[in-house]
């Protein structure tokens, strides 16, 4: 595969070879439908990274003590959607085939389609945890069915009913909610079941996908597609404690678009959140 970069994220220098956990970004915002620009989110995640520390006090851990590779970018042909779906499967089976866990740093939430169907290839016993202010469970979008508005339709296709797990959501049509309600898909708006759900993912493998606009957009005005009413950073950080002592096998953070935040906050708060994640799971 082919990478490029113009820096690390803070504390991520160590080779891959050399590396137990790997940083990749996915610049792709190719279906974005409303506020295009999540491309430009891992450069800008990487770079507001240096504002702030590589220890978390929170976590009692610090990125600098663990073998965590920054690959980079993955290079891809942005005007072929098929093209850049495969571009990403090959990039996360290659990661997958040296044993690394990971965070895929997006991008737009479509990225977590290809990496989900290769996780779930390695692990057939995948657990999805996908935090999410939108339920994404269109069957198509305007005739599409990969599509940033298809998303968790598709994960659930992929890993099943019974496997997807959804917190946050409180934005979809009246049939995206009756789907999931037919389905019995696991929905927790509001968090109400995190801990005890939590326990009960412990002997599975889990990739955690997260759409940044789960928070807030006073938190984090810089998003594809802000939606009022959301988590703030506290909550984040008490509900990642729960994931102490769990496999995850890979993660995602999707969705910043820098280029709505001139001030650079967003990108700052999207790197610490990807700071407590990678500690969360190394």
């Amino acid at each position: 595969m082919s990478w490029y970069k113009e820096t690390n994220f803070i504390g991520c220098d160590m080779p891959f070879n050399s590396a137990d956990f790997v940083i990749a970004g996915i610049p792709y915002d190719g279906t974005s439908s409303f506020r295009p620009g999540s491309r430009f989110g891992p450069d800008a995640i990487r770079r507001k990274s240096y504002a702030i520390e590589t220890f978390s006090p929170e976590l009692k851990k610090d990125l600098a003590d663990y073998k965590i590779c920054d690959a980079g970018n993955l290079e891809f042909p942005f005007g072929n959607r098929t093209a850049v779906l495969s571009a990403i499967e090959a990039a996360a089976a290659e990661i997958i085939a040296a044993e690394k866990k990971s965070l895929y740093i997006g991008g737009e939430h479509l990225i977590t389609v290809p990496l989900v169907k290769k996780y779930h290839e390695k692990y057939p016993g995948l657990k999805v945890i996908h935090w999410d202010a939108h339920a994404d469970m269109r069957d198509d979008y305007m005739g599409e069915k990969l599509s940033h508005a298809t998303v968790a339709r598709r994960i659930t296709e992929i890993v099943g009913d019974k496997s997807h797990y959804m917190f946050g959501i409180r934005s979809g049509e009246k049939q995206e909610y009756d789907y999931i309600k037919e389905k019995g898909i696991f929905c927790d708006p509001k968090f109400e079941l995190w801990a005890e759900t939590m326990k009960k993912l412990k002997k599975f493998p889990v990739y955690f996908t997260l759409d940044l606009d789960v928070f807030d957009p006073a938190c984090i005005p810089g998003l594809g597609t802000p939606e009022a009413g959301g988590i703030f950073f506290h909550h984040f950080m008490d509900f990642i404690k729960e994931f102490q002592g769990m496999n995850i096998v890979g993660m995602d953070v999707v969705e910043m678009a820098p280029d709505y935040d001139p001030a650079g906050n967003s990108a700052v708060f999207a790197a610490k959140v990807a700071r407590e994640l990678i500690l969360s799971a190394v």
